[in-house]
């Protein structure tokens, strides 16, 4: 047998394992669950430009998630996963896919490994460094290179996760964590009346260095448990989890499941809009992937391109942010056809529907069923979607990622007494999202909600602590 064929045997052995023993890995919270398995044809034709998926260029907007959360969840999703080996085109076994971050959201992308062994990354072993502090690129104007992140004499980021760059507005929020840090670290100093010469003791800086960046990860799970989760799957379900446990996630270590990574935290496509704008006083909205914002790994180059968080997330109260697009079946026609991509598929819904399908996720009604979803509600969701694909044969099962977004769309967000259509998750992909998120700060003995479940957030007098806290900080 040649050694290709073996590795296929090799993927379709270990993928019938349940193993969950090995941290940093993938692993599967539906394992009992088989793979559901559509024409490939099928699926290129659901997700092809002018397609069932195609959104156009307008806008359809929601009511309550804020622009700058499509951001923060691409910002959670780096800090939790890097997986550079698997590919489209072949049987990917999860547990043999190895998570190059690690399975926490412990803020790595922003700390790399620490002062000592990322040093580069830091000043004075306390404070990360920011492009206002010197950048060996040169050619950059001193405003944009005090509103950037420290970069190499290319152009490139000196940072813990390179993905970080990618966009000009991930790249800005990249640097407003930075900036949380330092802000932390000097209230620190403030709080404790250390001076100059105390500061002159290495370990008193370590020390200090460590509780910033305590502060700065619980703050930063705190946002993702009373903010952005109760936006993206509602108060209900995060206080239901909190209170009764996780019954679908209850992993001895933590993984990143392949049914969140490959499926359900993929909503955020749906919310990504065609054009939006960064400052206040744009009066024409830019091109999500146009050469303003989305030309990233390169250094700020234009006074547009420096984000204006205001336009992003509520820090004004008389003044909301842009929202989002609604969450449902459609894509802006831009991610049907992606600029960048010089060969392969350039449709970002087709390949997250073959990749799917490679990692043999169950259909969607199928887990629908399983985590307790009522039969008449399934049958709504597979009416909806009858009715949105025409001739394209989905008969074997609705792949996962698409049953979530049809979920998302005619079911969406439950707010207790009332859903929400549209506005955030149902109960499929809400379940997965928030139990792998709450799950991962559990099963993380750094975190809050492992360490101290009565800790209440110290840097607002409220005790309460949202984007706009931390951006205003």
């Amino acid at each position: 047998m040649s050694h290709h064929g073996m590795y296929f045997q090799h993927g379709i052995y270990a993928m019938c394992q349940n193993d969950t023993e090995h941290e940093g890995r993938f692993g599967r919270i539906f394992s009992k669950l088989n793979g559901n398995y559509n024409k490939p044809q099928d699926l290129t034709a659901l997700g092809v430009k002018g397609g069932p998926m195609d959104g156009g260029r307008g806008r359809n907007a929601t009511n309550t998630i804020p622009m700058g959360f499509v951001f923060l969840g691409q910002f959670i999703d780096h800090d939790i996963t890097l997986d550079t080996t698997s590919g489209l085109d072949r049987v990917n076994d999860p547990n043999a896919i190895q998570n190059f971050r690690t399975p926490a959201l412990d803020l790595d992308c922003i700390y790399g490994a620490g002062p000592e062994a990322s040093n580069f990354l830091y000043r004075n072993g306390m404070y990360l460094l920011t492009g206002e502090d010197g950048s060996a690129y040169g050619g950059q104007a001193n405003n944009h290179r005090e509103n950037d992140l420290v970069r190499t004499s290319t152009g490139t980021a000196i940072i813990g996760d390179p993905r970080n760059d990618e966009n000009r507005i991930i790249s800005q929020l990249q640097l407003a964590f930075i900036r949380f840090h330092n802000h932390v670290v000097d209230h620190i100093i403030n709080e404790k009346s250390l001076s100059n010469n105390d500061l002159r003791r290495g370990s008193l800086r370590k020390e200090v260095y460590e509780e910033a960046r305590e502060l700065v990860t619980w703050h930063y799970h705190w946002i993702i448990l009373h903010e952005f989760l109760p936006l993206i799957v509602g108060n209900p379900l995060v206080n239901k989890i909190l209170g009764q446990g996780r019954q679908f996630y209850t992993p001895k270590k933590a993984f990143i499941p392949i049914e969140f990574s490959a499926a359900a935290y993929r909503f955020g496509h749906s919310l990504a809009p065609q054009k939006l704008k960064v400052q206040k006083s744009q009066n024409r909205d830019f091109d999500l992937f146009g050469r303003a914002l989305g030309f990233g790994f390169s250094p700020i180059s234009d006074d547009k391109q420096i984000v204006e968080w205001e336009t992003l997330f509520d820090v004004d109260a008389g003044a909301p942010a842009q929202r989002t697009d609604k969450l449902d079946t459609k894509l802006p026609s831009d991610l049907l056809e992606l600029p960048f991509i010089t060969e392969g598929e350039k449709s970002l819904a087709t390949r997250n529907l073959l990749r799917g399908q490679s990692f043999l996720l169950p259909s969607g009604e199928v887990v629908a069923s399983f985590v307790g979803v009522t039969q008449a509600e399934i049958d709504k969701v597979l009416l909806h979607i009858r009715n949105n694909i025409g001739t394209i044969d989905l008969s074997n099962g609705i792949p996962l990622w698409f049953y979530i977004l049809a979920e998302a769309e005619c079911i969406g967000r439950d707010d207790g007494n009332i859903s929400s259509p549209g506005e955030g998750l149902g109960l499929v992909g809400g379940t997965i999202v928030c139990e792998t998120l709450i799950g991962l700060m559990e099963m993380d003995g750094m975190s809050f909600l492992s360490r101290n479940r009565n800790w209440t957030p110290s840097l607002n007098p409220t005790g309460n602590f949202t984007m706009a806290d931390l951006l205003t900080f």
